[in-house]
C-alpha cells in the first residue's frame, strides 16, 4: 500500500507533540504546520510556541512549516461569526481560519490528510462534538481531519475508512482531564512539553481591556499594535495615543527597541528608569500627561517637579514637569 502522510497542526503542547508521535508510530509520513499569533501563551523559559513546535518537530526529525496569522486573523478576532468565549476568544472561528489555512497547504505539501492533537469535550468552545462537525464543515475538510487522541468516540474519517489509518490502534480519550494524555507522554517517552493545555490571552479576562482598547480606536489593524499588548503598562491618552510604561528592565528594553520613527521615548533623568513610549499622534499635550504619568512609576517625591529626558527622532531634549498625579488620576488613563 502507499505510504501516507498526514499533515499535523502543531503546537508544541503535549496534546498536538502526542498525536504526531502516534502517527509516526502507526507508520505515517508526517509533516508539521506551526501558526504563531500575537495572543499566544504557550511558553517555556526561553522559547514561544514557534520554538517549542521547532524543537519537537527536530526530535521526531519531520519537517515544519510556521506560518504566521496576518491580518485577515486580527479581523476574524475583531467580529467572529461564530461569537466569543469569556473573553474575546473566538475559538469556534479560529479553528475555521486555521483549519482553511492547513487545507490550502496540505494541498501544497502533498499530503492526504490532516491531524490534530483535539480530545472531545477538553474545550468547552470549540471541542464540543456539534461544534467540531461546524467546524469542518466550514473549512471544508469533512472526513480529513482525524483526531489521533479521541478518534474513538467519532465516526470514521476518510484515512481510517481507506485504511491508511488503523482504527483499532487510536484512541479513545474524552474530557478534560488530562491524565491520560500524562500517562500516554510517560509510556511514549515525551517529555518537555512546556504548555500541556496551550494557551491564548484572548481568554484571559485581564488581557481583554487592551485587545478592545485597541479595536476601538484602530480603523486599520496591524500586527504590532497587538505584539506591543504583552509589553507593560498601557494607558490610552488621546483617541489616537498611548502611552506604555515597562513594568520592569525586560519591558523597558523591549519597548526601546520595540520603537519606531516619530515615537517619543521618556524617562526620569534622575532616576532613568522606567522608560515610557508615546505611541501615535505626539502632540504637547499628550506629552505633558504622558510625562506625568510615568513619574507615578518612579521613585520621585510627589509635588517635586522633575527633569525628564525626551527622546524622538534622534533629538533628545530635557523637560520639567511636576510629579502631581496620584493613583486614582493616573487609574483614569491606564487601559491594563
Amino acid at each position: 500500500m502507499q505510504k501516507r502522510k498526514a499533515l499535523a497542526l502543531l503546537s508544541g503542547g503535549l496534546d498536538s507533540t502526542l498525536a504526531v508521535k502516534l502517527m509516526l508510530d502507526l507508520g505515517i509520513e508526517v509533516e508539521a504546520l506551526n501558526f504563531t499569533s500575537p495572543f499566544c501563551t504557550c511558553t517555556g523559559k526561553n522559547a514561544g510556541c514557534k520554538s517549542e513546535a521547532i524543537r519537537v518537530a527536530e526530535e521526531f526529525a519531520i519537517p515544519i512549516k510556521v506560518m504566521h496569522k496576518g491580518l485577515d486573523y486580527l479581523e476574524t478576532v475583531r467580529n467572529p461569526r461564530h461569537g466569543y468565549g469569556k473573553g474575546l476568544n473566538p475559538c469556534v472561528d479560529c479553528r475555521i481560519y486555521l483549519l482553511r489555512k492547513a487545507k490550502e497547504y496540505m494541498l501544497e505539501s502533498g499530503a492526504d490528510f490532516i491531524i490534530t492533537g483535539e480530545v472531545l469535550g477538553q474545550r468547552p468552545m470549540s471541542q464540543r462534538r456539534d461544534t467540531l462537525r461546524v467546524i469542518e464543515r466550514e473549512s471544508g475538510l469533512e472526513g480529513l481531519i482525524l483526531r489521533p487522541l479521541s478518534a474513538r468516540h467519532f465516526e470514521p474519517t476518510i484515512p481510517e475508512r481507506e485504511g491508511w489509518v488503523d482504527r483499532n490502534r487510536l484512541l479513545a480519550i474524552k474530557g478534560r482531564s488530562r491524565k491520560e494524555q500524562f500517562e500516554l507522554a510517560e509510556e511514549m517517552d515525551v517529555r518537555n512539553y512546556p504548555c500541556p493545555a496551550g494557551g491564548c490571552l484572548l481568554t484571559e479576562l485581564s488581557f481583554v481591556p487592551k485587545v478592545q482598547d485597541v479595536f476601538d480606536h484602530t480603523d486599520e489593524l496591524n500586527q504590532r499594535d497587538f505584539r506591543l499588548l504583552k509589553i507593560g503598562r498601557h494607558f490610552r491618552i488621546g483617541p489616537a495615543t498611548k502611552v506604555i510604561v515597562g513594568r520592569n528592565e525586560a519591558d523597558n528594553n523591549l519597548l526601546e527597541a520595540a520603537m519606531q520613527p516619530g515615537e517619543t521615548a521618556i524617562t526620569w533623568l534622575d532616576g532613568n528608569t522606567p522608560v515610557g513610549v508615546v505611541t501615535g499622534q505626539q502632540e504637547p499635550a499628550y506629552l505633558d500627561l504622558a510625562t506625568r504619568i510615568l513619574l507615578r512609576y518612579t521613585k520621585a517625591e510627589p509635588a517635586a517637579v522633575c527633569r525628564i529626558t525626551s527622546r524622538c527622532n534622534g533629538d533628545e531634549r530635557i523637560i520639567s514637569v511636576a510629579n502631581d498625579m496620584d493613583e486614582a488620576a493616573v487609574g483614569k488613563y491606564l487601559v491594563a
